[in-house]
């Protein structure tokens, strides 16, 4: 059973990230069609997971557990912390069997909710792999802007592909009219 809710979204919740999710966490990294869309280039095993989850809370770093009606979906994430700028880094991975479903959408659109209503940061960071549109996707639902383009960045399947980085700020997200919820 996954652990506490932290944040409710419209369809997701947030949790805490439990020892008997490592099962689902490393069957989900280790999917080659989730690796396409990530950094992952090394498998992980379920203790490799478990290790993972018994280092998130020893840092500023924040990783949950998305769940819809209890069962975990996917893992979003707050990294990259630097308090000085007032900026934060988001990751998101969710199981293909979930794709196409609106809950990287909602889970990515609650967590930058908490990190601009709880933790107060200015701007929300992220970078998708030119060749993950759908990842870009759920980013503009939220409002992220398109802030430019590092060339031949990362290499993935064989290839030298472009990083697409997006920022949300503060101000943009409170005012956006992107069709999520706002609570401010």
């Amino acid at each position: 059973m996954p652990g506490s809710v932290f944040a409710t979204g419209e369809t997701v919740e947030l949790r805490t990230i439990e020892a008997e999710d490592a099962a689902f966490l490393a069957e989900t990294v280790n999917d080659p069609r989730v690796r396409a869309g990530t950094a992952t280039t090394t498998p992980y095993s379920v203790a490799d997971e478990r290790a993972w989850i018994d280092g998130i809370g020893d840092g500023r770093d924040v990783h949950l557990l998305a769940c819809v009606d209890g069962d975990p979906v996917g893992v979003v994430g707050l990294d990259h912390v630097n308090e000085t700028f007032g900026s934060v880094e988001v990751g998101y991975q969710f199981a293909p069997a979930h794709w196409g479903e609106g809950y990287a959408t909602d889970a990515v659109e609650t967590l930058c909710e908490y990190a601009f209503q709880q933790r107060r940061f200015h701007k929300v960071l992220a970078y998708v792999f030119e060749t993950n549109p759908a990842s870009a996707r759920v980013l503009e639902k939220v409002g992220f802007r398109d802030e430019g383009r590092h060339r031949e960045e990362a290499y993935v399947d064989g290839e030298y592909v472009d990083m697409l980085a997006f920022g949300l700020l503060e101000g943009e997200w409170r005012d956006s009219d992107s069709g999520y919820r706002r609570d401010a």
